[in-house]
């Protein structure tokens, strides 16, 4: 998921790991922890700054696609291929895993996305998605849907794939936080210069107190699986 723009990136960026950051609730990036083992060649659909690869053992190749109109403007990605993920520029069942993290809301055709995937994992092997449910728009123009888990089940299903496992990625009461913290930070950096710099202190002082009543009462409160930020899942082309 894309950072803030304007003024509040410029002040947030040095506080990205404290809680008066509107995305600390997020946490880090979500590494699945199957690929610690991994062996073969893993395709990262959408990789960004790379930050897969350092997380990978030596015994895994790995190959970074990346989409020019995003990832060369938006993110400076430095992929080994730019590429249309609906259409890779790979030969059937030769990939050995395929990761596609926070990519799918970007596509214009998801589904057609999450084919491609089918396609060029080898029979046997995984691929690791994820893609956000409750998040404001971001990447604009690049931004074109939020599937529910449902949604994916159906994508993935109609593929030809297998699901191995589904899950909310963010607990429901951390999910709500997120959202009001980043509709306070949103205010502040779509708001004329002057109004922008006097909401910029009780803004910060708001986040910092949405984050950590978020965050502390997420550890002792139920989930709630039907509110969440996103939903990541393993697959498994038979």
């Amino acid at each position: 998921m894309s950072r803030l723009g304007g003024r509040w990136r410029r002040l947030a960026d040095g506080l990205r790991r404290t809680p008066f950051h509107p995305q600390w609730l997020l946490g880090v990036p979500d590494f699945p922890k199957e690929l610690s083992q991994f062996t073969g060649t893993l395709l990262d659909i959408g990789a960004g700054d790379r930050w897969i690869a350092a997380k990978l053992p030596a015994t895994a190749g790995y190959l970074a696609l990346d989409h020019p109109a995003t990832g060369m403007h938006l993110y400076r990605a430095a992929p080994d291929v730019f590429a249309d993920a609906a259409a890779l520029p790979l030969p059937d069942a030769s990939m050995d895993g395929v990761v596609c993290l926070e990519v799918l809301e970007h596509v214009p055709d998801p589904a057609r996305v999450i084919r491609e995937i089918a396609r060029v994992l080898k029979p046997g092997a995984s691929a690791w998605l994820s893609m956000p449910f409750l998040y404001p728009v971001h990447d604009a123009p690049f931004d074109f849907q939020r599937y529910t888990e449902y949604g994916l089940r159906r994508d993935i299903s109609r593929a030809g794939l297998e699901l191995s496992s589904c899950r909310p990625s963010l607990h429901a009461v951390r999910s709500a936080g997120l959202l009001a913290s980043l509709a306070i930070a949103g205010g502040v950096n779509a708001s004329p210069t002057l109004l922008a710099a006097i909401l910029l202190v009780p803004a910060a002082a708001l986040v910092l107190a949405i984050n950590l009543a978020s965050f502390a009462l997420s550890m002792f409160w139920p989930d709630w699986t039907a509110l969440s930020a996103g939903h990541t899942v393993r697959v498994k082309r038979p």
